[in-house]
């Protein structure tokens, strides 16, 4: 593979380490769909996706199964195996390169900033020197803040990819910047709704709207004053965890929803403590929790779905479990209520699922 070039993202992991099955501890899954769209740039160039994918351990199978996902880790490493290859840390989503360690220097260029508001305007002024197709801008009113996106070239086709991807670097960095996850009010698009539509729910917020007139993302304007809390030193380590730390959204390892996330891996699969049951071993009133978990665009109930639904996928594509059997152990008490959450998670039931990925 090529070497790597200058203050790039991190170089990816062994294969030993890429290959290992999904574990409950692992911070999330991302969808396939996503992956074949990162793997588009190799095909432009007449580059073996299949090469690419086997560099950090995942199968070319996976691409023929909708419903599949892999780990972030698994994710992050095939993000910076292709973005060196090229390099080309936009993945050639713009008929001008991001040349790798571009996103480096842009974080070490807004932890110079003391509010996030100074940031995020000095982070769309560099992509509108680095990029040429599209630009992004950031809008304020007295209630929200909006980071908006724009094609300098009208098209019939939007870039999905390209939008996606800005949102995610743009957004990630942000939160990151604060030290806390910023919710997401509402998010609109300018292309139709993409076959994965669905995801937008997990990545952006349950509020969507497409064929609008441009992206963009709003959240409450007073994080725009929010201090600034990195600095040179935390940036090695966020660039070492880079892209897992924005792909899933930022996690800030001592909110509270981090904290209850911990406290339920250390019980699935298994028995998962009720509300108040949480409430009384955090030492806090359920109305509290509740109330924080919503501020930092989470519930009880969406922390819980997300690591059974995590597990799920790992025991089906990685044991010969029974789909009974997997669905005791992630707490569903009759067969049917795991299928129906299992088709609300990936589109699919435990057996189609399961088939498909063994076909």
């Amino acid at each position: 593979m090529p070497r790597r070039i200058g203050n790039a993202l991190p170089a990816p992991e062994s294969r030993a380490a890429a290959a290992a099955p999904l574990r409950p501890a692992e911070p999330g899954t991302i969808a396939i769909c996503f992956v074949a769209a990162a793997l588009q740039s190799l095909k432009a160039r007449n580059l073996s996706a299949d090469r690419f994918l086997a560099e950090v351990g995942l199968s070319s199978s996976l691409l023929q199964v909708p419903q599949a996902r892999v780990s972030a880790k698994h994710y992050g490493a095939l993000w910076r195996t292709i973005a060196l290859a090229l390099d080309d840390e936009f993945f050639g989503q713009d008929s001008r390169r991001m040349k790798a360690g571009t996103f480096a220097m842009l974080c070490h260029a807004a932890v110079a900033c003391k509010t996030l508001g100074q940031a995020l305007d000095r982070s769309l002024r560099f992509y509108a020197l680095i990029l040429d197709d599209i630009s992004g801008s950031l809008e304020r009113t007295a209630i929200e803040a909006r980071i908006v996106l724009h094609e300098r070239v009208a098209s019939a086709s939007q870039r999905v990819f390209a939008h996606e991807l800005l949102l995610m670097l743009l957004y990630g960095v942000s939160c990151w910047l604060v030290g806390r996850r910023i919710p997401i009010l509402r998010t609109e698009f300018s292309y139709s709704e993409p076959a994965h539509g669905a995801e937008y729910r997990l990545m952006y917020s349950a509020d969507l709207s497409f064929d609008r007139p441009n992206t963009l993302i709003a959240f409450e304007a007073s994080y725009l004053d929010l201090p600034v809390v990195q600095n040179e030193k935390s940036i090695k380590e966020f660039l070492r965890t880079a892209p897992e730390s924005i792909l899933i959204k930022y996690k800030n390892s001592s909110s509270l929803s981090a904290r209850v996330r911990r406290r339920l891996r250390q019980c699935l699969p298994g028995e998962v403590p009720d509300f108040e049951q949480l409430a009384d071993e955090l030492n806090m009133t359920p109305a509290t929790i509740r109330r924080r978990l919503h501020e930092e665009g989470e519930s009880y109930q969406s922390i819980k779905d997300q690591l059974r639904r995590d597990l799920a996928i790992s025991y089906l594509s990685h044991s010969s479990r029974s789909v009974m059997d997997i669905a005791l152990e992630l707490g569903f008490s009759e067969r049917s209520a795991f299928h129906r959450a299992f088709r609300k998670w990936t589109g699919a039931s435990p057996g189609e699922f399961r088939r498909t990925l063994r076909a």
